[in-house]
């Protein structure tokens, strides 16, 4: 039951997705955490973490995670949970291949027009506004800790505006940008506990 249950949640997700895998986020998190429980919101945040800093597109890393770890909390065996992974890789893609290879077809008739051009605009605003409500679904507990005049608190916010600022304005790569924050939290938590 597991495995139909990740095939059409990712198939689901792949087909409702606009935007990339950032935009994912959002509806990974509510089917994965909210709906069936696979996740927890912390194991979600740290999913994240791990998809951004491993190659490969977010959302496909994130499938891929959740389908392995959805089979091995079913009580699975961990040769079963690569096929969870396998079965939610490929879901979450196989729509968005159809749908975008019936998109090229049609955007090569009539994509020159100022009715194309007006929908790509109101669909780049409605993916802003999904990448930024995916983004503030993770500001909480599981990404800085309690709130509060404590050296995890002050560390997280720390990371977060500096990572923030160097990514926007300071022009330095995301992975370079992952590495040190991970040293950072190595440092800090590591270290001194």
């Amino acid at each position: 039951m597991i495995f139909v249950q990740l095939a059409l949640t990712f198939l689901f997700i792949g087909a409702f997705t606009f935007g990339g895998g950032y935009a994912m986020v959002a509806l990974i998190n509510a089917e994965v955490v909210d709906h069936h429980g696979w996740l927890s919101q912390a194991e979600f945040t740290d999913l994240l973490a791990v998809s951004q800093a491993t190659p490969g597109p977010i959302g496909i890393n994130t499938a891929t995670y959740v389908g392995y770890a959805a089979v091995i909390n079913a009580g699975y065996e961990p040769w079963a949970a690569v096929c969870g992974a396998l079965m939610a890789s490929l879901a979450v893609v196989a729509v968005p291949v159809v749908l975008a290879l019936m998109v090229f077809k049609l955007w090569q008739r009539v994509g020159h027009g100022a009715v194309a051009h007006g929908v790509m605009h109101v669909m780049r605003l409605a993916v802003v506004g999904i990448v930024a409500a995916a983004a503030v679904s993770l500001v909480g507990i599981e990404s800085f800790g309690n709130v509060g005049l404590n050296l995890r608190f002050l560390v997280s916010v720390a990371i977060f505006v500096a990572v923030f600022a160097l990514s926007l304005w300071g022009k330095v790569g995301p992975v370079w940008l992952i590495v040190a924050a991970g040293a950072v939290g190595w440092a800090v938590y590591g270290l001194c506990g």
